[in-house]
Order: structure tokens, then sequence, then C-alpha cells
């Protein structure tokens, strides 16, 4: 959309969200935190539509504009000013007669530059806040000039919003997030992987069927008892977390831990291109993490390829990790030293992720199983001819370098490309 255009749009539709959520007075828990949002937000809406009428924000909707559009239960109308319109029309009449609308509503907040919290907080007033993380070097830190603090002090506006009855909801084994949790006056209870908490998970550990893997199981624990969680079809420590905060959610909204971890274990299926299984050609496996990429995600989807088992190759495909400031440098060298624990080979795509190649190299790894590409498209061909059977294949990269189209250059189903991968409609397509 044109800037104007956008800017009208935005407003119209802000209008329209406030008039609503005044009108209907949902009970609202907000997401926040540089990784993990989305995943969250769906395994807490897992949770809580088992007992309530609820709503979470649609893919990812978790900006200016996306915000109200989550609240009025629209789509985005990408670049057509029709659409647009139409989306302000029925805006409007959501907002003066809001039939059925859910009790609770579950939403994503994100910030890509200073005063858009400040912005989305002047009318979103939330009952319940989670904090996922906020690691040293987050994504758009170069819109903060490289200050981690400055985004830390930018999300923690959403729990200043928290309504004086709120309660904060967090990730203890984040320190960033602890420290910023002892400064909240509201309620607060803690989850976690690693240290005890009132929500804690432990033990997780990759799921195999026919020597595949196929997910991943771990135990909750809470009030000394213990439930068993396993997700399908995704690898990660992430679900670990994800699905603690999604129980310690439940808990506020009087559903008990046990009802709450069927429903995961059921129900809670991540969204495509977060560390999502499929199968490859040739007998091979993708991990499929292309949603996006940050330093800490992917530490830990370098950690995830490590961790399975009776493979005959580990093969890491990372793209540029954008928006980093001048964090960039050292950050993919990081990665590719991280890349030498636990892969045996890596495709570079794109200039910066050269620095990965750079770190690989300098730690250890062999220049023969180092490959360095500029574009997507002749990294997936060199990396389908080069596959052999028993081969896992981890790809990654930030949402500009379009990494999902090496995973449907090698998956062997590329028919269900639509179903199973990221960014498939026709907007996406013809970006």
């Amino acid at each position: 959309m044109k800037t104007l255009f956008k800017t009208a749009v935005t407003k119209i539709l802000t209008a329209e969200a406030k008039l609503l959520l005044k009108k209907a007075q949902p009970t609202i828990v907000a997401i926040t935190g540089s990784v993990a949002k989305t995943s969250t937000k769906d395994a807490i809406y897992t949770v809580l539509r088992t007992k309530h009428h609820a709503r979470k924000s649609i893919q990812s909707y978790n900006s200016e504009l996306g915000v109200p559009l989550a609240v009025l239960g629209l789509e985005s109308g990408w670049q057509n000013p029709f659409v647009w319109l139409k989306n302000c029309v029925e805006g409007l009449l959501t907002a003066l007669s809001p039939k059925d609308y859910p009790k609770i509503l579950v939403l994503e907040i994100g910030v890509d530059r200073p005063g858009d919290m400040e912005r989305l907080t002047s009318w979103i007033h939330p009952d319940v806040v989670v904090l996922t993380h906020l690691p040293d070097v987050p994504s758009h830190i170069e819109f903060f000039d490289s200050d981690p603090e400055a985004i830390t002090k930018e999300k923690m506006k959403l729990v200043h919003a928290l309504k004086p009855e709120g309660t904060l909801v967090y990730n203890q084994d984040d320190a960033r997030v602890e420290k910023s949790a002892e400064d909240t006056l509201q309620k607060s209870i803690a989850y976690s992987r690693y240290s005890p908490s009132a929500f804690q998970g432990k033990g997780e550990e990759v799921q195999y069927a026919d020597g595949r893997p196929v997910g991943t199981s771990f135990t909750l624990l809470h009030a000394d008892k213990e439930e068993e969680i396993t997700i399908k079809d995704s690898l990660g420590v992430q679900h670990v977390y994800n699905c603690a905060a999604a129980v310690a959610v439940g808990s506020l909204f009087d559903i008990d831990t046990k009802t709450a971890a069927e429903a995961l274990s059921s129900g809670c299926v991540p969204p495509p291109g977060r560390m999502r299984l499929i199968r490859g050609e040739k007998e091979t496996m993708i991990i499929d993490d292309t949603i996006n990429a940050s330093p800490l995600s992917m530490q830990n989807a370098l950690r995830t390829l490590k961790q399975v088992t009776g493979v005959k190759r580990r093969i890491a495909v990372l793209g540029d990790m954008l928006e980093l400031g001048r964090e960039s440098a050292g950050a993919h060298q990081a990665v590719g030293k991280a890349v030498v624990e636990s892969a045996d080979m890596l495709f570079t795509i794109g200039i910066r992720a050269r620095g990965i190649a750079e770190g690989a190299l300098a730690n250890g790894m062999s220049p023969k199983n180092i490959l360095q590409y500029e574009t997507t498209e002749r990294a997936g061909r060199e990396l389908e001819e080069m596959l052999e059977a028993g081969d896992i294949i981890l790809i990654k990269g930030s949402q500009k370098m379009r990494m999902e189209r090496i995973v449907e250059e090698v998956m062997a189903e590329p028919q269900n490309a639509r179903e199973l991968l990221v960014r498939q409609n026709p907007e996406w397509k013809d970006v």
C-alpha cells in the first residue's frame, strides 16, 4: 500500500477496533517477546478453547496494522485498495454490532521500530501479558541503534499497560525477562525449562517411528503433578516453553493441568515454517524452520539438529539473519561455530551468511563441506543433487531470504507445499 493510504487505513481500523473492544469487553491475553510469539499464541489458544469462547490473531498479525485486523477478525488486503476499503466497511459494522464476539482474545504483539508498542498500548490494555524471550541480539535491533536494552524497554511497555488486576506470565529462564518481571506491580507467574518454577517443562526427547523423527515429547510439572505432552510433526525445546506458558495461562482461566496437557498433545500443531518435520526427496527428512531467523533461534535450531539420531548426515542450510545492525557480523560467525558442533555439511545463502561460513571454517569445518550461494534457487537445485538417503536437513533464514523455496525444491511432495510451507498465498508468491 502507498504510505498515505496505509496510514489512513491503519487509523480507521484502529478506531474501529478500539470501539469494538469498548463494546464487547473481551478478556485480552497479549503475547510479546523477541522469539516464539506466534507458537506461544497458538499453544495458549489451544488450551483456552477447551472451555472458553476464544479467538487468536491470524498468522503473525502483530503490527500496528495487524493487531486491529486481529481484533476485528479481518484478513490483510495486501496491495488491493478495494479489499482494504471493504475491510474498513466490515470493521465498522462489526464494531457497531459485535455479535457472538469471543470472551477471550489472544493477541500477538510485536515491534519493529521505536514507538510501535506505545501506539498499540494507547488502546490495548491486556488482562494477561505473556513475555517469552528477550535475547541479547534480537531481530529488528538495527532500528533501535543496535541496543538490546532499547528493544526490552519498548516491549516492556506492554507489561506496563497491564490492567491493575492483570497478570504477567513470564519465562523465568530468560535473565532479561526475569529482571523485567521484577519491576511489575501486578501478579506474576513464572514458567521455565531449566530453573524450578510454577510451570516447568523438562526431559524433552525426539520421538521416532520407523527410525524417523516424528515429534517431541516432554514432561510438564505443576503443583507436584506431572503430565506428559507430545507435539507431533515438529522438533525443538521451544515447544517446552510454548506449552508451559500455555498451561500457566490456562490456570488463570480455571483449566487444570491435565486438561491443558491433553489439549496440547491432541490439538497443538505448530504453524508452517516453525521446526516442522517434512519428508524430503530420496528418503530424507527436512526440519523446516523458514519462518524467520534470529541468533537465538538459529542456535536453538542447530542444537535440535544435533539431537536427532539415526541419520546419515546432518546438513544445515542457513540464510542471512537480517535487521541485526552492527551485531550482524559477530552473530553470524557465532552461528558458524555452532554449525561445527551440529552439522556435517553447511550451505549458506546470502552475503551476510558468508559470516556463518567463516565461523564454521575458523572452528574446524572442512572447506569441502561448506558451500556458499547468493540465491535460494541455485542452492535448492544443488542441494537436491547432493542429497542421500538418511540425510536430515535443517533449513532456516530470515523471512526476506525466502528459504521456503529451498524446502519446496527438496520436499518429497511439493504438491502439498501450499498446506505445509509458509508464505504460500498468491501475494507472497509474487514477491
